[in-house]
């Protein structure tokens, strides 16, 4: 969710290593004395970032190596983050829905080539025949043709309004942008429909199945499918955003019925066990009340590979961290070559927290860094140092060049924004009420539902019915658009919004795009088109 995963020029981005073109040794497979260099690395990132907390943990060959909280859970109590501390992992939920499936596969209920339509019989895309042909598999595989993030303003950052049956329904709305199967773009909606299979396959919702045949078999026992399910209250993050230069604590924006995409909260404790499963191809160790251990099973072993097999080519340009070939989307999870080894990875964000978890099979190896603050930087650092030790790679510091990278980034965004404000100042200031009144209305987007326009203390305001924290000023900023300033600072999503009239020159309808380069696609704006649907005389 953000992407639903908040990952920048959005934070899609930041779910994935951050390419930075790094020589690197030929020692594979090093031999590392675990401990006092994740503590040096994550409390510089920590500072370095300004991330209130940070939690580690490293699986290597069947057992933590490393496993520890650092800072605060949440700087508004103080209290310490620890190994246990629970977080929103986010779009790291998505292998969890894969996985369901998988057991359902294993079980015979349905086949990964299985039509959706065949369970969820209202299901509707733009398009018929890919209606018709849309398969389990391509539910998690972010090839369906929609772009990227579309549709996620139902979930994100509100979504107060908008249930399950409204996701389905809406979904015959969006246009795709390429054709189906085609292109990799990353999709947080199919993820929900996924969930909603489990759920009608199983015959329990996707939360019950997540916990009853994953999380509680694997001893994930603090774990949830959502946060209101966690079984116990206490030892949980705050979200943080950055806002005018200082952190503050912030809600983390996801709609229940988008659990399947990106609602569980876990801790670096229980995802290490997890993490060990998957590396075990589906084989975990469970010890009984005699002490005894024992081997069991999650999902057969050619659910795995299905699970790890590419299916989607996300293409390979320019320089990367570490040597790679290939990188592609396979079942809720991101696979690519690194360093000659193949890497299973993905990453999550809301509003304020980001994780990310990556695993090597052939190392054994397992790394899982949560932040409560949604910088990707900081999370990239202390993975790619952790992982530069395995692989060899010495004379690198992962901080300062992801700090020397967000620096740029910001620097490129704080200019292409100050250019566009230092014209709204001027420009709005000269228009007239008369000017103003006649943009006043309700507008209709066919998914997003209706927003009021309306001329309040001279200024007009733009606020979302359905999702309500869609709420702003509009400024006029040149010829028919204007720009809309959110009264939540912490969006870093201020936008455009550019009008079109009819024959009389009055306001008809209006798009919006956002403005800021470092704006997460989870605000696509630029998948809304509103309609006129009442001026603000009627």
């Amino acid at each position: 969710m953000r992407a639903i995963l908040k990952f920048s020029t959005s934070l899609i981005l930041l779910f994935f290593l951050i390419a930075d073109g790094a020589a690197f040794a030929q020692k594979r497979g090093a031999k590392v004395s675990e401990g006092t260099y994740i503590d040096s690395v994550t409390v510089k990132a920590m500072k370095a970032f300004d991330v209130p907390g940070i939690a580690v943990a490293v699986v290597k060959d069947g057992k933590v190596v490393h496993m520890k909280g650092y800072g605060v859970s949440s700087v508004a109590t103080g209290a310490k983050m620890d190994e246990n501390t629970l977080f929103a992992i986010a779009s790291n939920s998505k292998a969890f829905t894969s996985a369901a499936l998988a057991i359902l596969v294993d079980e015979g209920k349905l086949e990964w080539d299985s039509k959706v339509v065949d369970f969820i019989p209202e299901f509707r895309l733009y398009d018929p025949y890919v209606t018709q042909n849309f398969t389990i598999k391509d539910l998690l595989t972010h090839r369906s043709g929609l772009g990227l993030g579309a549709g996620d303003l139902m979930i994100w950052p509100d979504g107060a309004d908008f249930k399950l049956n409204d996701i389905i329904f809406n979904m015959r709305y969006l246009k795709p942008v390429s054709a189906f199967r085609t292109k990799y773009d990353y999709d947080n909606l199919l993820y929900i429909i996924a969930g909603e299979v489990v759920a009608r396959v199983s015959g329990v919702s996707w939360e019950e199945f997540i916990e009853s045949r994953i999380m509680r078999p694997l001893g994930m026992n603090r774990s949830a499918g959502s946060h209101s399910r966690i079984p116990y209250k206490s030892n949980i993050i705050d979200a943080h955003v950055p806002v005018d230069g200082k952190v503050q604590v912030v809600q983390m924006n996801l709609a229940d019925m988008a659990n399947a995409a990106g609602g569980i909260f876990s801790s670096v404790n229980d995802m290490s066990k997890w993490a060990m499963a998957q590396l075990g191809g589906g084989v975990f160790s469970i010890t009984g009340a005699d002490g005894k251990t024992a081997e069991k099973r999650l999902f057969s072993a050619r659910a795995h590979q299905e699970m790890w097999t590419p299916q989607t080519i996300i293409p390979v340009r320019g320089q990367t961290t570490y040597k790679t070939h290939f990188s592609a989307y396979a079942l809720g999870w991101r696979v690519s070559d690194v360093n000659g080894y193949k890497m299973v990875t993905h990453t999550g964000g809301l509003s304020g927290v980001l994780t990310q978890v990556t695993l090597i099979a052939d190392l054994n190896l397992g790394i899982i860094v949560f932040t409560n603050q949604q910088s990707g930087e900081a999370f990239t650092s202390v993975t790619n140092t952790i992982l530069d030790k395995y692989f060899g790679v010495t004379g690198k510091d992962r901080v300062a060049e992801n700090l020397e990278r967000l620096n740029k980034a910001r620097e490129y965004a704080g200019n292409v924004t100050g250019a566009i404000w230092s014209v709204v100042e001027k420009a709005h200031a000269a228009a007239g009420a008369d000017f103003l009144d006649s943009f006043e209305g309700t507008y209709r987007d066919s998914w997003l539902g209706d927003v009021n326009i309306c001329l309040m203390n001279g200024k007009l305001r733009f606020s979302s019915l359905r999702s309500p924290k869609l709420a702003g000023e509009m400024l006029f900023y040149k010829g028919s658009t204007f720009v809309v300033k959110w009264d939540d600072r912490s969006f870093d999503a201020d936008s455009f919004a550019n009008f079109t009239f009819d024959f009389e020159g009055k306001p008809s309808g209006f798009t919006m795009k956002a403005i800021s380069p470092l704006t997460d696609f989870s605000y696509d704006f630029h998948d809304l088109d509103f309609r006129r649907i009442k001026n603000g005389k009627d």
